[in-house]
């Protein structure tokens, strides 16, 4: 965890620390993982769901108890339901999306992974993400988890961020690079 120290400069990283601690020393690293990356999938698809998470007017024990519903209708592992009702108890459910990120990113760091967050306009093949992974391993020069989300807004093209690093090939920047430049 030597790579760690600037996330546990933050409350969701010292929460996702204390969390990747326990699953590494029960050894359930990819179990957490998966579980977070299904509660991930059901925020974004669930306003329900999202309202729980974000709202201050849901008492302590009526959080714990909906998180811990969540968890077993969504399959969640042990450790991590057992988690989302801490972070209910500490009045802490706001901050799970950026829990969820800082855990990847311990997890990823522990394998000697860097995490890459792309954004494509549209949603890309296997064969496009097993290409890019290539591509960005080559420019890292170690391996390289991809956490993909689309945005039409972008028009085409990608845009990549590796760390503080950000990459962007959107055809949306270069048209408005070309439009700005045009004006002169």
């Amino acid at each position: 965890m030597e790579h760690s120290g600037g996330i546990q400069a933050s409350l969701p990283g010292r929460y996702a620390s204390a969390l990747f601690t326990l699953a590494r020393d029960g050894k359930s690293i990819e179990g957490v993982e998966a579980s977070l990356a299904t509660l991930e999938s059901a925020m974004s698809e669930s306003d329900d769901l999202r309202r729980l998470i974000g709202s201050p007017l849901v008492s302590r024990a009526d959080a714990t108890a909906s998180v811990k519903a969540v968890a077993a209708t969504l399959g969640l592992d042990p450790l991590t339901t057992n988690f989302l009702g801490v972070l209910a108890t500490n009045r802490r459910l706001r901050q799970t999306s950026a829990v969820i990120a800082a855990f990847r990113e311990l997890a990823a760091n522990h394998r000697g992974e860097t995490t890459a967050r792309v954004t494509s306009a549209h949603a890309l093949s296997d064969d496009q993400v097993a290409a890019l992974k290539t591509k960005l391993r080559a420019r890292v020069g170690r391996d390289v988890a991809v956490q993909l989300t689309t945005d039409p807004a972008i028009l085409g093209g990608l845009i990549v961020r590796i760390g503080s690093q950000m990459i962007d090939g959107s055809i949306r920047t270069r048209l408005n690079t070309l439009a700005h430049a045009m004006k002169g």
